[in-house]
Parts: structure tokens; C-alpha cells; sequence
């Protein structure tokens, strides 16, 4: 018998938990969406388009872009290299290693960017060895990838690590006793088996890296049109009370935000029980 058969809760019940949650759900979530693009548009379509063509929000932008192109990849193939050798190996240090994979989440963003001010600040660590080679860590670029990269290292791993304990390593070894070497194993074999929980990571960790800010904004400096991300120019454009290039912004991420929902939804829909998979032992 199912799950579903067992629960005897009355009807009235049902309804006022489920109406409950939509009306929460409304509240907190569809609301202030509506709200962001209701301000965005306030002043008309062109005045929308003027404030996300004027050059400062066209660099956070292509920074913002930028930063994602560089962090996903890097993350996607860590992420990859780091479940396979949990899943598939046994080591000394493995549950540290698995409780450092989680330290992102449980570390604040902040705590993370004055991390790297300690290491590659003017007083840091690496602080010397950076001026002998003039390379610039903070308030540049590299700063904003380091931290992004720290904040959405765990996504796509811990998306892979469940998936790859749950198919187990049968097939991969039948691979290997059949002649395959390593990277035809892995190409043939486990990659196949992992692409959609893989590309699951990949869609959160985007969509983490467009919209992070605690990091970023303690390593980047806030210099206009070098530095700063889309979530830093609306803040900066907030704090100066111009509402409408804020909320014209807000709205340019947010759609990014929606487009990788959409790709979450099709992706979940169409793939629902490869990726159930990866979730059972979260």
C-alpha cells in the first residue's frame, strides 16, 4: 500500500495546509517578484532600456557574466573530479574532506571575502609575493572569481556525490575489466550515468554565482564599471535613491533568476527520475 493511501487527514484539512503554503508562498515570493518588476516598469519601457544600456550597468553585467562563465566550468570539473574520488575510493581524511565541501554553506559569505582581504590584502599573507609579481587579487576580477568560486563550490559535488553512491561503481568496473581505459571509462560509463544530475549543479551554481553579494562585495572595492556586479551596481544605485535604474536592474536579474527556474522546471520534468536520484540521500 502507498504512502498516500495511508493518510486519513479530512479534506478541510488538506485545503487549509495547501492554501496555506500558496498563500505563504504569495506572500514572500510572487509578491515582491511583481513588485520588482512593477518599479521597474513604473516609468515606461524606455526608461528601463536607458537605465540597463547606461555603460556602468552595462559593465556589472559582462562582469557578472563574466564571472559566471568562469566559475561554472571550474566548478562543474572540481565538482566532478571531487564525487568520484568520495564515491569510488577509500582515503584517509575523507569525512574531513566531505566536511569541507559543506563549509561553504555553513561559513557567511562576509566571513569569506574578509578571508581572502587576509591572504591577498595589502597586510596578507601572500601580500608581498603579489606586489614583487604586480598581481592584483583584490578590487579586481580574481578577487570576484576567487569568492565566487569558494561560495558555489558545493553545488554541483553534493548534487553528484548521492547520485554517484546510489548507481554504485558496477558498471564502471565491468568497463574496466572489459579493456576500457580510465577517461573511455569515464566518458562512456560514468558521465552518461551523472549528465543530468551534473547539469542540475550547474543551473544552481549559476544561478548562486549571479546573484551572490556578501563576498563579492567585501573583495571587489565597488569601483564603478570595473568591479561591480549586477547585485552591487542595484545596491550602489538604491543607496543613491535612483529607484528606477535599482529596480531596472533588479529586473535583469531576476530574469536570469527565472530563466534558470525555467531550465530547473524542464530539466525536472523531463528527467524527474535521474535527478530524484541524486536527492534521496540529501
Amino acid at each position: 500500500m502507498s504512502a498516500r493511501s495511508d493518510l486519513q487527514e479530512p479534506a478541510w484539512l488538506r485545503w487549509t495546509l495547501i492554501g496555506l503554503a500558496m498563500l505563504v508562498m504569495a506572500a514572500l515570493v510572487v509578491m515582491p517578484l511583481l513588485m520588482v518588476l512593477g518599479a521597474a516598469f513604473g516609468d515606461g519601457f524606455k526608461a528601463w532600456l536607458e537605465a540597463l544600456t547606461q555603460p556602468d550597468a552595462v559593465a556589472a553585467l559582462k562582469l557578472t557574466l563574466f564571472t559566471v562563465a568562469i566559475v561554472v566550468p571550474v566548478n562543474a570539473v572540481f565538482g566532478m573530479f571531487t564525487a568520484w574520488a568520495v564515491t569510488r575510493f577509500e582515503f584517509r581524511g575523507k569525512q574531513l574532506l566531505l566536511s569541507l565541501i559543506d563549509l561553504p554553506f555553513a561559513v557567511s559569505p562576509v566571513v569569506a571575502g574578509l578571508c581572502l582581504v587576509l591572504l591577498f590584502g595589502s597586510s596578507g599573507w601572500f601580500a608581498s609575493l603579489l606586489q614583487e609579481h604586480d598581481v592584483k587579487i583584490l578590487f579586481a576580477r580574481p578577487g570576484i572569481v576567487l569568492a565566487t568560486l569558494f561560495i558555489t563550490f558545493p553545488f554541483v559535488v553534493r548534487e553528484l556525490i548521492p547520485l554517484m553512491q546510489q548507481q554504485g561503481a558496477d558498471e564502471e568496473l565491468a568497463a574496466r575489466s572489459l579493456g576500457a581505459g580510465a577517461w573511455t571509462m569515464f566518458r562512456r560509463v560514468t558521465l552518461p550515468n551523472i549528465k543530468w544530475g551534473l547539469l542540475y549543479g550547474v543551473l544552481l551554481c549559476s544561478a548562486r554565482a549571479m546573484g551572490e553579494f556578501g563576498a563579492v562585495s567585501v573583495v571587489s572595492g565597488h569601483i564603478r564599471g570595473l568591479t561591480n556586479t549586477l547585485p552591487l551596481h542595484i545596491e550602489i544605485l538604491y543607496n543613491e535613491f535612483d529607484s528606477t535604474a535599482a529596480f531596472a536592474a533588479a529586473s535583469l536579474l531576476t530574469g536570469l533568476a527565472l530563466i534558470t527556474l525555467i531550465l530547473k522546471f524542464w530539466l525536472e520534468a523531463r528527467h524527474g527520475d535521474a535527478l530524484a536520484k541524486s536527492h534521496r540521500r540529501h
